[in-house]
């Protein structure tokens, strides 16, 4: 059975990465055709990337404990979702560092992105797709983009939950999408 890893990209203070993360993972455990797991950026302090090889020549093991732990995680699923804020017109930093330490784990396995911010993640999810071509996976063309009243009732204690509810549809869509592409590339993988 394949595994999809909703990846929490964010360990900012009161963040909100978290909320939706959980509500995608909610989707997919709900699935029986799907193994699903929640990846939490801030269970993983990785050091910021500065081997003197590329990701893509660097195989295990590695010399930091929790890289070798996010590695083998990576390794283990077969497609992902990535939960992603927007600052500045692109993602955060400790997310672009996970990605960065791992390469060969990446490859031929597809990915779904959740954005949010001020516009909804978009340039985020644009970016992370360009990132995600490069560690040759396969980027699904939908993603899901927040509206902005989510960030705002996270901050003041609204039902966030409720809110994301309203978007149930178009998340069982992209998972859909996802899970398709995930099996497909698992398949020529084997």
């Amino acid at each position: 059975m394949p595994r999809i890893s909703v990846i929490v990209g964010s360990v900012r203070r009161n963040r909100f990465a978290h909320r939706p993360a959980a509500w995608i993972h909610g989707h997919l455990a709900k699935r029986a055709d799907v193994e699903a797991e929640l990846l939490d950026l801030a269970d993983y302090p990785m050091p910021f990337y500065e081997e003197p090889v590329s990701p893509a020549r660097k195989q295990a093991p590695y010399d930091h404990a929790v890289v070798e732990a996010w590695t083998a995680r990576i390794g283990a699923a077969d497609g992902f979702v990535i939960v992603s804020p927007e600052y500045n017109h692109s993602f955060p930093a400790v997310l672009k560092n996970a990605l960065d330490w791992v390469y060969r784990e990446w490859v031929r396995k597809a990915v779904a992105f959740v954005g949010y911010g001020g516009s909804g993640g978009i340039r985020a999810v644009e970016q992370l797709r360009l990132v995600a071509v490069e560690l040759q996976m396969a980027p699904l063309r939908s993603a899901l983009h927040l509206p902005v009243e989510l960030l705002i009732a996270h901050r003041d204690g609204g039902p966030v939950e409720e809110r994301l509810a309203a978007l149930d549809a178009a998340a069982a869509a992209m998972l859909d999408d996802l899970i398709w592409w995930t099996n497909a590339l698992r398949a020529a993988r084997g």
